[in-house]
């Protein structure tokens, strides 16, 4: 949904820089990246393997600057690489052997491999741990909240109700241990609220 021309001109003009997940909604630009990842040489690659959580994890962060088969480049704003994630899970204690998937970037910046791994895995870092945690914490993928903007409202109620609770050092709980104490006891709610010094 994020990777739009209008939203890459915008980065571009705010002074920064864009790497954006191309996926199905824009299935012309995917096709051309594939045909390139599949004919043009790269101009980086760089591969790393993680341990843990009983799999290990391979990936490698493909990157090329050559945009000759991409179909109007000139219309994404400052297009200068296409990068490319395989990766490949092993799970150790389970029937399922490995599970391989590939995703596709577009970026203006003209960066090494091992950078554009690591910016795309501090990202998903970050968008996992927070999704994990306002599912764990605010049950939030069972939500049934599906009127007009009631779910997107409630979203933005639970980030806020998750940093005053991180926020909040009394207590050494979890969020959901202080998410719970915070209905049962009225002194720490107005504590993890911050609206007064106790």
């Amino acid at each position: 949904m994020g990777c739009q021309k209008t939203i890459a001109k915008d980065i571009i003009e705010n002074e920064a820089d864009y790497i954006l997940a191309v996926k199905g909604n824009q299935a012309m630009l995917l096709e051309d990246i594939i045909g390139e990842c599949q004919v043009a040489k790269p101009t980086q690659k760089y591969t790393q393997s993680d341990i843990g959580h009983g799999r290990i994890e391979t990936r490698t962060c493909t990157c090329l600057t050559g945009l000759d088969f991409i179909r109007d480049a000139d219309k994404w704003k400052d297009l200068t690489s296409i990068i490319k994630v395989d990766s490949v899970r092993e799970f150790k204690n389970s029937d399922k052997l490995t599970e391989c998937s590939t995703r596709y970037y577009i970026s203006s910046l003209d960066g090494s491999a091992e950078d554009f791994a690591k910016c795309i895995r501090s990202h998903w870092g970050i968008e996992n741990s927070l999704h994990w945690t306002l599912d764990v914490a605010f049950g939030e993928d069972a939500s049934r909240k599906r009127l007009k903007n009631a779910s997107q409202n409630f979203s933005i109620l639970n980030k806020i109700a998750l940093n005053l609770l991180k926020n909040e050092k009394t207590n050494k709980s979890g969020v959901k241990g202080k998410r719970l104490k915070a209905g049962w006891d009225n002194h720490y709610l107005i504590k993890a609220l911050n609206l007064m010094k106790f």
